[in-house]
């Protein structure tokens, strides 16, 4: 299954979701399979979830179920059983495989308001000429230096007419990514750790950071929505 977190949700954590989502599975009156063992749990799978606080059009997860539902009448259910702005996009049914080893890149849009175009685009460009560009990330094990040039694929600075918000008076560079899955994962943050770091850009509020896709690589950099795998030829169901 896809879904999206968008607006407000996007603060969702992980663990936050996974409650939710369990909850709609009941009030839908899906079929949801079961562990065995003392203490049984709903069998679900997450793949590669975005942190919280990052909006996201490509999340994607696994369910295991008891007998064979529509995958389209599955989806409007729990659709409609979560809070809007967690949304179900796309169910199919699974044709073997790991959704997991399909996901080997995520594409991300990041928002930057206050941020000049002139100025992240010096940036990138003193980013993607380095060979590596070292930067440091707190974790459960404590700080931890990585380097976060070489798991970006894409890196490109999109001139749109106008700021997303509207306000036209305000500026907003947008950065758009394609970064590898690698470990460490190398999120958004850190790479505009990685600018700081090269050109000293430092954005004066928050940027705002949307998933776009996530899904396998081709050999011209673009990347498969991992369900194409287990559809007929369909595309993508939006909203």
């Amino acid at each position: 299954m896809r879904y999206a977190k968008r607006g407000p949700l996007r603060f969702t954590s992980h663990r936050d979701f996974a409650r939710a989502f369990e909850r709609a599975l009941r009030r839908a009156g899906v079929p949801i399979a079961f562990s065995q063992g003392f203490t049984p749990h709903p069998k679900i799978s997450y793949a590669s979830a975005a942190p919280t606080g990052v909006a996201s059009e490509a999340e994607y997860l696994e369910i295991g179920l008891r007998e064979p539902v529509d995958p389209d009448e599955l989806r409007a259910a729990l659709d409609a059983a979560l809070s809007p702005g967690l949304d179900v996009l796309d169910a199919v049914v699974a044709d073997g495989g790991s959704l997991a080893d399909r996901i080997e890149a995520s594409h991300w849009r990041i928002e930057l308001p206050g941020v000049e175009l002139a100025a992240l685009r010096e940036a990138v460009a003193a980013f993607a000429a380095a060979e590596e560009v070292q930067v440091e990330r707190l974790t459960k094990q404590g700080r931890r230096n990585f380097d976060a040039r070489a798991a970006v694929i894409q890196i490109d600075v999109v001139a749109l007419p106008e700021t997303p918000s509207g306000a036209a008076a305000v500026p907003c560079a947008i950065l758009e990514l394609v970064v590898r899955q690698v470990t460490p994962s190398v999120r958004p943050d850190d790479v505009l750790s990685g600018l700081r770091v090269v050109a000293d850009l430092e954005p004066p509020v928050s940027p705002r950071v949307i998933r776009l896709a996530q899904g396998t690589l081709t050999a011209q950099g673009a990347i498969v929505d991992p369900l194409d795998a287990d559809r007929d030829g369909a595309g993508i169901v939006e909203r």
